[in-house]
């Protein structure tokens, strides 16, 4: 009755039972990427209780999460945890319907023979995400209870009555469980006892059909598909509970911003990127303000490139920039922080070491870059980012810093970043960390270089806005010989130049693909294939294809010249006008839009909804150019076939609100 569903699993590869019980970590510790309502979960205290009379949890196994650094404070954390853990343990075991501890049916009973009768506990709170127009839901309190020995772990809920003790919410408690069945066949399962009576919030207990269909789906999947993964868990070194209250306030008390966003950038993926970068800043600073018994809240400069949002909103909750004068040394500020800082990224760790002993930083990497230019890669078994992430926290290292790494919850695929707040030498060995430095900067060099005077940093103009110092996008030249740590050092232009083809005055781009068009259309012999339009038969002419070397050949010396300044030149400009044209081995074809595939089932949300967008919102060039007209009807063609035929495109009519 109570059995939800049994999923089959085939273990060819050994993962069991171990990666079940990997799976179910995930589940107790990163909920919400399965339940996409929750923000995450808590792990308030875990450890082993026993199924006899005594209700203690073991001390040496239980563990509070988020606390900070200490020995002494950490064995205190987790003795209180134990005796927090053994209370509720004794609280709860006897509201269990059938009583002394005992599972109703058809849930599995606990226990086995020896130590076996040992189980374990964890007790966490589950954080649910903001609702739109209106605060998140309550955080809920829920008992998982591990039975290693039958292969079953079991979910408690709880609620606190008048009198702040704990009770059981019967109706939905539920059961995965693990059966072994034969050689490499496995069952998943998910049993509820009381169905008929479970209580659906939407929140953290989804219909029973969620349960088990996609929760059991995922966990099975995950059981026999466990990777080790190349970085740390999500908000490893902060509560997640207070990232999440945090989080939702600041989102709401900048949400205004995505409707005034002035720059072309998807507004809601940067406003809040830079709205959880605060949030985990704002946190990890209060943490550390614990830790070290601080009360004046931490200063910081920016060195990182990007709109000034992120330090906007640092200063509004009470952080302080500093403007720096004519040098890269910070001595009185408390953090440096490099979001997305580009070719400045690992100097920021030197500077960070080189400015005073207390000097912490905070980097988010990106773009990859060496100290003299773009980084090159010399492991062939990492991905790129690993490596390059393994290389900036080696140069953390170096300098003396105690190197830690943690996962951002923002939108980003680039979300690891490295964090030095502590050192690993004692400040009479600041001069021996420094020439440690300088030799590991020599080393990196392609090219020999003559070190200068290692203690002036970067000579810099003050190009302050009076909300930060942004020295990522650029560092001017020397005013003065022998004050760069490199003088090799080539930072990024003022100006970037955009060389796609895409700043390419409108009416040269529409000459030379006229050209081209007109030169494949009237090649012999031409391509013709039949369209069909209301039952007519008409012979559309598709053109010839030619290399781009024979187009090339056919285009004037300045158009060519024009075009070698760009990126990609030709192929580039052909392949921006899609539209048009399609690109295939080098060979230039007039695109024949029958042929185009329907957009697939699984295209992303995001870009299906910016095709809708797009839809009509530009004049057909078949239906305006080719000597046949479109290959398409009206109603089928993605571009407008006539001025009546368009619509305003919705990027204008966001612009013209913002104006």
């Amino acid at each position: 009755m109570g059995l939800l569903r049994t999923a089959a699993v085939r273990d060819g590869g050994a993962a069991l039972p171990h990666g079940f019980w990997a799976a179910v970590r995930v589940w107790l510790e990163k909920p919400q990427v399965a339940n996409r309502r929750l923000c995450g979960a808590a792990i308030e205290a875990e450890g082993t209780v026993p199924l006899g009379e005594g209700g203690e949890a073991s001390p040496p196994l239980a563990a509070v999460r988020g606390g900070g650094s200490g020995g002494g404070r950490e064995a205190r954390a987790a003795s209180a945890g134990a005796a927090e853990l053994g209370r509720l343990w004794r609280e709860v075991r006897g509201q269990l319907p059938a009583g002394h501890g005992h599972l109703p049916p058809p849930l599995t009973a606990w226990g086995g023979p020896g130590r076996r009768s040992e189980l374990r506990a964890v007790l966490r709170t589950l954080l649910p995400r903001g609702r739109p127009g209106g605060p998140p839901a309550p955080p809920t309190k829920e008992l998982a209870v591990q039975d290693v020995y039958n292969g079953t772990v079991t979910f408690l809920p709880l609620e606190e009555n008048s009198e702040g003790k704990y009770q059981i919410k019967k109706c939905n408690i539920y059961q995965i469980q693990l059966t072994h069945v034969k050689d490499e066949e496995w069952s998943l399962s998910i049993v509820a006892p009381f169905p008929e009576d479970w209580f659906s919030d939407g929140i953290a207990y989804p219909k029973l059909a969620w349960l088990g269909n996609e929760l059991l789906s995922k966990l099975a999947k995950w059981s026999v598909e466990q990777k080790p993964s190349e970085f740390k868990s999500t908000l490893s070194l902060i509560s997640v509970a207070k990232y999440s209250k945090v989080y939702q306030n600041l989102k709401e008390k900048y949400k205004e911003m995505v409707k005034v966003w002035p720059e072309v950038t998807d507004p809601e993926k940067f406003v809040y990127e830079d709205v959880a970068i605060a949030t985990y800043l704002l946190i990890l600073w209060e943490e550390e303000r614990k830790e070290k018994g601080l009360t004046k809240k931490q200063s910081f400069v920016d060195l990182g490139c990007g709109n000034g949002l992120l330090v906007h909103i640092l200063n509004n909750e009470g952080e302080s920039t500093i403007m720096p004068g004519d040098s890269h040394l910070f001595p009185d500020t408390d953090w440096l922080i490099g979001n997305h800082s580009d070719e400045l990224t690992p100097w920021i760790p030197v500077i960070a070491a080189r400015s005073s002993y207390s000097c912490c930083y905070f980097v988010l990497p990106c773009c990859f870059f060496d100290f003299h230019g773009k980084y090159s890669r010399r492991q062939s078994k990492k991905t790129q980012y690993r490596e390059y992430l393994d290389f900036v926290a080696e140069v953390g290292s170096v300098c003396g810093f105690h190197v830690e790494e943690d996962c951002l919850r923002i939108p980003s695929t680039k979300r690891v970043s490295l964090i030095g707040k502590n050192r690993i030498y004692p400040p009479a060995e600041c001069a021996l960390i420094d020439k440690q430095i300088t030799q590991y900067i020599n080393n990196r060099q392609t090219c020999a270089v003559v070190m200068c005077d290692r203690r002036v940093g970067f000579n810099h103009k003050d190009h302050s806005d009076g909300l930060r110092k942004e020295a990522g996008s650029e560092l001017p030249e020397n005013e003065t010989a022998g004050t760069t740590w490199m003088p090799g050092f080539q930072p990024r232009e003022k100006v970037v130049q955009i060389r796609n083809c895409a700043s390419l005055p409108r009416d040269f781009v529409d000459d030379v693909v006229l050209n081209v068009a007109n030169l494949l259309l009237n090649a012999t012999p031409p391509k013709s294939c039949s369209n069909m339009h209301g039952g007519n038969t008409n012979i559309w002419n598709q053109g010839e294809s030619l290399s781009l070397k024979e187009v090339a050949e056919h285009l004037n010396k300045e158009t060519l010249k024009r075009l070698k300044s760009e990126y990609g030149g030709l192929q580039t400009l052909l392949k921006n006008n899609h539209q048009v044209f399609e690109v295939l081995n080098g060979r230039v074809h007039i695109r024949d839009w029958r042929k185009e595939k329907p957009s697939r089932k699984t295209k992303p949300e995001v870009k299906r909804h910016l095709s809708a967008e797009a839809f009509k919102t530009r004049l057909c060039w078949f239906f305006i150019h080719h000597p046949d007209g479109c290959s398409l009807p009206s109603e089928s063609c993605p571009y407008a076939h006539g001025t009546e035929d368009l619509r305003q495109s919705q990027v204008i009519k966001k612009k013209k609100h913002l104006q």
